[in-house]
């Protein structure tokens, strides 16, 4: 039998496949009313925040990303590591989708370079 521990839960798989496409309506979805998106050291507060920032976030250059990893902490927070490579400066970057949910949906979401 296998160990599913490391499945993600539908919340973050949900979120992230909507915020690769910008689609905020959706990735919103998944977020609590007070959830906060830290990107770079740079914060998002509130559900309308988080919004834009799915919307706009990388908008300007065009990429794909790839999960390389998925990481179970414990039932409410999960590490996903994604690659992305495109027309932004550096053309690669491994970020670390730091994530804490709170009643099935997603309370922080912390965002920086792999390892840091």
């Amino acid at each position: 039998m296998s160990d599913h521990s490391d499945q993600l839960p539908t919340t973050i798989s949900g979120f992230l496949a909507a915020s690769v496409v910008h689609d905020a309506d959706t990735a919103a979805s998944f977020l609590t009313e007070d959830a906060v998106v830290v990107d770079q050291g740079e914060s998002f507060r509130g559900r309308e925040a988080v919004h834009a920032f799915v919307r706009d976030a990388g908008s300007e250059f065009a990429y794909t990303t790839e999960r390389v990893g998925a990481h179970r902490l414990d039932d409410d927070h999960w590490v996903v590591t994604l690659r992305l490579e495109g027309s932004f400066p550096g053309g690669v970057a491994v970020l670390d989708y730091r994530f804490s949910l709170r009643d099935d949906r997603i309370s922080e979401l912390v965002i920086a370079n792999h390892g840091s």
